[in-house]
């Protein structure tokens, strides 16, 4: 039995930012495997529309055969068939060789049959690809009648609007394990700017994006081969389209329905969540313990271990809100700023060995003023536009004043602060940004989420953007400039002259460490600048093929850029962020890889990621907000304990992951452990001395930080964060000479030593109860307990027992995972 969802009979996906079907609804065309299944017929196929899809269907233009960049047995097709003009050019054009008395033309307008794009797919001649179709096939006939007919070009290609497939959702039944499910057919419709309809479905590529749910054959039919769910993803000329596929598990969809129905009336996480699980016959595991809720959230929203006192009073609380409470206490907090300052700047690129400019002081600079903005609770949308639209000046700032300002950063003597600058330019200082196509992948990643680089060379393979998208892309950063703006040039080599910088060409220099000194005693010194320079004519100029944007000489190219991502109708701007901010909180994005946001990439909660992100722009892109909702959610709070439903799901958020601490959390939770009573609050509030704040620069590719993970920030990928578990961390927890070095300075143990040697009596329970809330931020069981006396009476001194004891605490999964 199969059951599917058809949505109004119609799954659509757009090929633009705006879509206006017609008013009226064409008839559709049927499908060329029907008009073409008989060899005589009028009709003449579009190259376009029938030829270049058929050849990417038969892997003709793949990146294994001729659409390799050296093409294959002399024949060189565009990768996915995006470029019309060069594979009729190569397929028109005479071939290499023919030999043996063979037509040596790929195509052969007089004599069909001799034509090498025939005989060869029909295995008549030699051909390394080996059969693609078979003689008197729709396929041969396709190509023949074409072919016959003049082989005719396109003059103006036609512009996809967008793909819709029938069924727009398949549920499969759960049925019987021994019971095989019948497959389900897709059916394609094309649908074109210019109204014309066409069933393309035997012109489609699918692929499956989890062969272990579902499996689909090259006519687009979908075999059910296990529980969960996935999506088929359709490729057809520029368009891709996702399709949901589900099979619940065996007889558990009543039992979850019972369970989560009860729980889905109002707009909120949890009814999108448990509607899904529904669905999929699961029962979301129970809500966590006080405890784990504590540890979990104070790690995710602060990157902080909560103190003893903080768990035992939490645990000792018995009001309803106290969740919620606490949750709205750990936002005010200024690590809550520095944590997810952190996590901006993994977000932007923040790398001192990527800046034009000093590095480690001008990065150290970025993070504070990202760090000011989140303690302001800056919305979001205004924090992007003031790194996007950055410039060295302030608008009228003469340049001797602008090399005044910069200076004050650097002077020992009462140095002016960064962070209130109104703008941070920096983003646009690295020398990763100088090339406009390394700024227009970075900065689609860094904002939007997308991920353009295989568009620099060909057709991206999952999205609609070609080649020629990308580089009028590009070309919006051609006139960012970082260095010298030419007015000031005299201004400039004067300031140079005056403190001993040799000036080289137009561009300026970079600043020396002598010259740095110099601004540090309080002299004015000469800094390059980020400016726009003027274009030498007006261009037009497309937005991703959202819109195209003229711009005259002297325009900022970013503010239309910075307006289009803000516009409401952009589907990428705020749900890259909310999908990262999610990611954050369970390790793993409602659409995953968070940063990798294309169509055929499709979220696994559609309905949720689209409600999160219209709610975040109409709070205003208000970060706390979002962190408000996730958190407060009983998806958010759900243990990690699996029933016998849950135990296998990962991806519909039914259950907590453990997830292994991040690296700053790692470096800074040891010390937060191991120090001494009266630096609980200070070890954590000070944040100068935190991994997760004001160190986080200088922290970054020393050995610690690389074991656990820390990115580089060296290229545009969230992925550079590692947060799995490795053997080499067991290692480190277990014999670093840098864990060993904290242990024996820890100021908690060097009170209980004191007070061992002054014969103070201790409380083994309570110095056992202690070591728990400080390390796994929960008390210790009765086993434990009793485990833990047992070593320290067994022992000739409690300090050297209350060391082990820690030791083994920061070596346990449950201290460097978030459970």
């Amino acid at each position: 039995m199969i059951r599917t969802v058809l949505a109004g009979m119609i799954g659509v996906v757009t090929c633009v930012l705006l879509s206006h079907p017609p008013a009226l609804r064409a008839e559709t065309v049927p499908s060329v495997s029907e008009r073409f299944a008989a060899a005589e017929t009028d009709e003449t196929p579009d190259f376009q529309q029938h030829v270049v899809p058929l050849l990417g269907r038969l892997g003709c233009n793949g990146r294994s055969c001729h659409g390799s960049f050296q093409g294959r047995g002399g024949l060189q097709l565009s990768l996915f068939g995006y470029d019309f003009q060069m594979d009729y050019r190569s397929l028109t054009d005479q071939a290499s060789t023919g030999g043996d008395g063979q037509s040596d033309r790929r195509v052969d307008r007089r004599r069909p049959d001799e034509s090498l794009v025939l005989q060869k797919p029909l295995l008549q001649v030699d051909h390394e690809g080996g059969d693609r179709f078979a003689e008197g096939s729709w396929e041969h006939h396709l190509l023949r009648r074409w072919i016959e007919d003049g082989a005719k070009p396109i003059t103006q290609p036609r512009v996809l609007s967008h793909l819709e497939v029938q069924p727009a959702e398949v549920v499969f039944d759960s049925g019987a394990a021994s019971v095989p499910l019948s497959p389900v057919p897709l059916r394609v419709v094309a649908v074109w700017e210019q109204g014309l309809r066409e069933d393309v479905t035997p012109l489609c590529r699918f692929r499956t994006n989890d062969d272990s749910v579902v499996t689909v054959d090259s006519d687009g039919r979908l075999t059910s081969t296990g529980p969960g769910d996935s999506h088929v993803v359709v490729f057809y000329d520029n368009g891709v389209a996702a399709v949901p596929v589900l099979r619940p598990l065996n007889d558990a969809p009543d039992r979850a329905r019972r369970v989560n129905d009860a729980e889905t009336q109002s707009p909120s996480v949890d009814r999108f969540v448990l509607a899904k699980l529904d669905k999929l016959g699961i029962v979301p595991s129970d809500v966590c313990s006080d405890a784990e809720f504590l540890r979990r959230v104070s790690i995710d929203v602060c990157g902080t271990l909560p103190t003893p006192q903080e768990v035992e009073s939490f645990l000792a609380d018995r009001s309803t809100d106290k969740r919620e409470r606490k949750l709205d206490e750990l936002l005010e907090r200024p690590s809550y700023a520095a944590w997810w300052a952190n996590k901006l700047c993994d977000f932007t690129g923040c790398n001192p060995n990527q800046q034009a400019e000093l590095g480690q002081e001008t990065s150290v600079q970025w993070y504070m003023w990202v760090y000011q903005r989140l303690r302001e609770n800056v919305p979001y949308d205004e924090l992007v536009r003031r790194i996007v639209l950055a410039k060295g000046r302030e608008s009228g700032q003469p340049y001797q004043d602008y090399a005044r300002q910069v200076s004050a950063y650097f002077r020992d003597d009462s140095p002016a602060d960064f962070a209130e600058r109104e703008t941070m330019p920096h983003y646009w200082t690295r020398r990763s940004m100088e090339k406009p196509e390394d700024a227009a992948q970075a900065f689609a990643q860094n904002f939007l989420g997308l991920r353009l680089q295989c568009a620099q060379c060909h057709k991206h393979p999952f999205a609609p953007w070609t080649q020629g998208d990308f580089n009028e892309f590009s070309r919006f950063f051609e006139n960012v400039q970082f260095g010298v703006e030419p007015t000031s040039l005299p201004q400039y080599r004067e300031l140079a002259k005056q403190v001993g910088l040799t000036v080289r060409g137009d561009e300026g220099t970079a600043i020396r460490s002598d010259i740095l000194r110099q601004a540090q005693k309080g002299r004015i010194v000469p800094w390059r600048e980020l400016y726009i320079d003027a274009r030498p004519e007006p261009e037009s100029l497309s937005l991703l093929r959202s819109g195209s944007v003229t711009l005259q000489g002297n325009d900022d190219p970013r503010e239309p850029i910075m307006n289009w991502m803000t516009d409401p109708a952009n589907p990428w701007f705020a749900q890259a962020i909310v999908n990262r901010v999610w990611a954050s909180y369970f390790h793993v994005g409602i659409i995953d890889p968070p940063d990798d946001l294309n169509p055929a990439n499709p979220p696994s909660h559609p309905e949720l990621l689209d409600w999160l992100t219209r709610e975040f722009v109409r709070q205003d892109y208000d970060l706390k907000w979002l962190h408000h909702e996730i958190a407060t959610s009983d998806t958010y709070q759900r243990s990690w304990k699996p029933n016998e439903t849950n135990r296998d799901d990962r991806r519909n958020f039914s259950r907590a992951i453990p997830r292994r601490l991040p690296a700053e959390v790692v470096y800074d939770s040891i010390k937060q452990a191991l120090v001494a009573s009266d630096k609980l609050t200070e070890v954590r509030t000070d944040l100068t001395r935190r991994a997760i704040g004001h160190l986080s620069m200088r922290l970054a590719g020393t050995h610690a930080m690389q074991v656990f993970g820390k990115p580089d920030r060296a290229v545009n990928c969230d992925c550079e964060r590692v947060n799995e578990p490795t053997l080499l961390q067991a290692v480190y927890l277990q014999n670093d000479p840098l864990v060993d070095q904290q242990l024996e300075s820890s100021g908690w143990l060097q009170e209980i030593q004191a007070r061992e040697d002054a014969g103070v009596a201790l409380d083994p329970t309570r110095l056992i109860e202690t070591a728990w809330l400080r390390t796994v931020s929960r008390p210790p069981t009765e086993k434990e307990v009793a485990r833990a006396e047992q070593h320290l009476a067994a022992g000739d001194s409690t300090t050297k027992a209350m060391r082990d004891l820690l030791w083994s605490l920061i070596n346990t999964k449950e201290f460097i995972l978030t459970k």
